[in-house]
């Protein structure tokens, strides 16, 4: 079946080409929603542009297919995709899911893969420079040899992955959960782990110089001749973890907690320890000499907190404020900062769902997090929203450790949105 056939008949209604043989067929930017090709095989096909959104592809052969910009979100395949060799360059996969598919040596560089689930999928040597895959479900995943040089990878779950040899660098992997992945081999520099979970895993002889490791779960953890120098570890819980012969020098522990961690012959020459826990279990105390004729009076200080995976301010403020061990975050409201535009006009619900997201996003830039918020302010359109908003916030914070809060309607909001927030979150304790 050659193209010219195929879009005939989509066009009269046709949407099934089950197990059609379309190799090499050119159906660039062609609209095929909801086109069912379970089974078809487009070896080599020209689908650039394409939009397969609600399309039926169980089993599907994309194998050096050019997927180039295509539209595949939200796409559910029973039976594991070829996609070998294919190029998705660009392409929007969010939200869909696809496990167990094939994508080696595929080409998903600035592909959109956020909220796609791809447990047991296959990615080796695939190419994710600058891909979206935040929030993406890779369980058990084979990822070895990939190249994620620029990759967004927060809030992704990667529980057993196989990361080996893979390109981390500038990788962003916020908030991920690594437990249990095979980082043999793999090249980090200087990627971004703040908050991650990295429980029990391999990290000897890595080399994270110069990485954000705040708050990061490193219990348990192997850091055996790890290279740590000037590396932010603040807040970052090592307990139990082996630390022998790696070199900290000029690290930031911080309020780390050390407890029963191996620390023979590390290197901690300029390693800032304040408040932190070590490894006796007591917690680090500056000396502080009383005799001194000189006393030192400082002013409050306070850090600007930008992130571009919150929206950027629309007036002369910023995003969050840090002073005297807490955050300020300004109200936000339902802007997609991938997009840069309000999402949702109509639906509260989902509205509070992106609000609080980019609430989240500012607060982990600040090294907080949502259990950290002792203040919201929750500003209506309508106060008739009240409890479809309450619903979605419930799910957030427990009622028994909830923020303190106030609710308000008012005639008017940026952008006409139906709901903003603002909080205030504590980081000192």
């Amino acid at each position: 079946m050659d193209a010219e056939e195929l879009l005939k008949k989509y066009a009269e209604g046709t949407r099934y080409f089950r197990r059609a043989q379309l190799q090499r067929i050119d159906l660039k930017g062609a609209d095929l929603r909801g086109i069912d090709l379970e089974n078809a095989d487009l070896t080599g096909a020209d689908l650039s542009e394409v939009n397969l959104a609600g399309a039926t592809l169980n089993g599907t052969n994309f194998t050096s297919a050019w997927l180039f910009g295509a539209n595949l979100s939200g796409i559910i395949s029973n039976n594991p995709l070829n996609m070998y060799s294919a190029d998705l360059s660009g392409a929007n996969l969010s939200g869909a899911t696809l496990n167990s598919s094939n994508f080696t040596s595929a080409n998903l560089e600035k592909a959109n893969l956020s909220r796609t689930i791809l447990d047991y999928a296959k990615f080796s040597k695939a190419n994710f420079n600058n891909a979206n895959l935040s929030y993406a479900k890779l369980l058990h995943a084979d990822i070895t040899g990939a190249d994620l040089t620029g990759a967004n990878l927060s809030y992704t779950n990667l529980i057993s992955a196989n990361l080996t040899r893979a390109n981390l660098t500038e990788t962003d992997l916020s908030r991920a959960d690594l437990t249990n992945v095979n980082l043999i081999g793999a090249i980090f520099h200087p990627a971004k782990l703040n908050g991650a979970n990295l429980t029990g895993i391999d990290l000897s002889n890595i080399n994270l110089n110069g990485a954000d490791l705040s708050l990061v779960n490193l219990e348990r953890v192997n850091l055996q001749q790890a290279q740590l120098q000037n590396a932010n570890l603040e807040r970052a819980s090592l307990r139990l973890s082996n630390l022998m012969g790696a070199n900290l020098q000029g690290a930031n522990l911080k309020k780390a907690d050390l407890t029963d961690a191996k620390t023979y012959g590390a290197n901690f020459i300029d390693t800032d320890f304040t408040g932190a826990i070590m490894p006796d279990g007591k917690r680090y105390q500056v000396e502080i000499q009383t005799d001194s004729p000189i006393v030192k009076v400082t002013t409050m200080t306070k850090k600007v907190i930008k992130t571009d995976k919150a929206p950027a301010a629309l007036g002369p403020y910023n995003q969050a404020i840090v002073a005297k061990g807490m955050v300020f975050v300004a109200g936000q409201i339902a802007i997609d900062p991938s997009v840069n535009e309000i999402v949702y006009l109509n639906d509260v619900k989902k509205q509070t769902e992106q609000v609080i997201a980019n609430i989240e996003a500012i607060l982990t830039a600040a090294g907080a997090t949502l259990k950290d918020v002792v203040k919201t302010s929750v500003f209506l359109k309508d106060m008739n929203d009240f409890t479809a908003m309450n619903g979605v916030y419930a799910k957030y914070f427990d009622a028994e450790i909830a923020p303190a809060r106030a609710t308000v309607e008012v005639s008017r909001l940026p952008k006409d949105v139906l709901v903003e927030i603002e909080c205030i979150a504590v980081i000192g304790d």
